[in-house]
């Protein structure tokens, strides 16, 4: 289980049921496969309050609803559209909260065209080889290639 991840109500009362048949806490964790502390934590929220149900908890609410996380628009944008005062960290709290990640693409190798005709000139030179033939060679780099006339050519990249 996640270190994160909160308990489905189904696995919270299933807890409960397990402690109402008389089984033990140690038991119910070996069982469920769910720590002994959380086992001990659901039934003592039970106990005191009654119910296993997620409490409010404490902090300052968030100001973007789930309306609001749902747009993609830049900070000013929600400014003037919501009339909040919205910072950029949380922008961006809530645009990674949605798996949207500010990485670079990874950059390839720029292939000339002197060396893309090297390449196709190597290629078409062994279009015809037999398998025995590629059997022999030594890959450091293998990639496949395929074209209408040679289907299983491997290609040095």
């Amino acid at each position: 289980m996640d270190r994160s991840q909160e308990l489905s109500e189904f696995v919270r009362g299933t807890i409960i049921g397990c402690l109402q048949c008389n089984k033990s806490i140690h038991e119910i964790s070996s069982l469920l496969n769910i720590p002994r502390s959380t086992v001990c934590g659901i039934i003592t929220k039970w106990k005191q309050l009654g119910t296993t149900a997620t409490q409010p908890q404490s902090g300052r609410p968030r100001k973007m609803t789930k309306r609001g996380q749902l747009s993609s628009e830049s900070t000013k944008d929600l400014q003037t559209s919501y009339g909040l005062q919205i910072s950029t960290t949380t922008v961006h709290r809530e645009v990674h909260g949605m798996g949207f990640y500010g990485q670079a693409a990874a950059s390839k190798p720029y292939i000339t065209k002197c060396n893309t005709n090297h390449r196709m000139q190597w290629c078409k030179a062994r279009c015809y080889w037999t398998l025995e033939q590629w059997r022999r060679v030594l890959w450091s780099d293998q990639s496949r290639f395929y074209n209408s006339t040679c289907l299983t050519a491997l290609c040095q990249v």
